[in-house]
């Protein structure tokens, strides 16, 4: 069972004080977290930033290096989630983003995202 996790997922923990990959454990039976290259190269751009939102991109480059990567045809992130989420081993897909989560659950894909303070939970499409 694979995990797509998307960018904003893998900032959460510094933005949303969640401990993704513990939660991940929570919720599913040994999930392994697949992350597209495109994530990978937006969180890289973040990163080069300034403020919180670089900090949070940067802890999530480290994160992604829990992950293995994938490439996808598409070269934007949320297309590139997208084409992932519709690989035969992909189950769920962790996002806070609320376009692209509403793209997965009209595609038939779970969503876990994030639910109260510091929690995260599985949407069924």
């Amino acid at each position: 069972m694979s995990v797509v996790l998307d960018t904003n997922a893998l900032m959460m923990p510094v933005e949303a004080n969640v401990r993704v990959f513990e939660e991940l454990d929570r919720l599913l039976s040994d999930p392994t977290c697949v992350v597209p290259e495109a994530v990978l190269a937006e969180l890289a751009k973040l990163a080069d930033g300034a403020g919180e939102a670089a900090t949070a991109a940067s802890v999530g480059r480290d994160l992604a290096q829990r992950c293995s990567t994938r490439a996808t045809a598409a070269a934007y992130a949320d297309d590139a989630v997208c084409e992932l989420a519709q690989a035969d081993d992909v189950t769920h897909v962790v996002t806070n983003d609320r376009p692209l989560k509403r793209r997965l659950l009209d595609a038939g894909v779970p969503v876990i995202c994030l639910r109260g303070e510091n929690k995260l939970a599985i949407t069924q499409p």
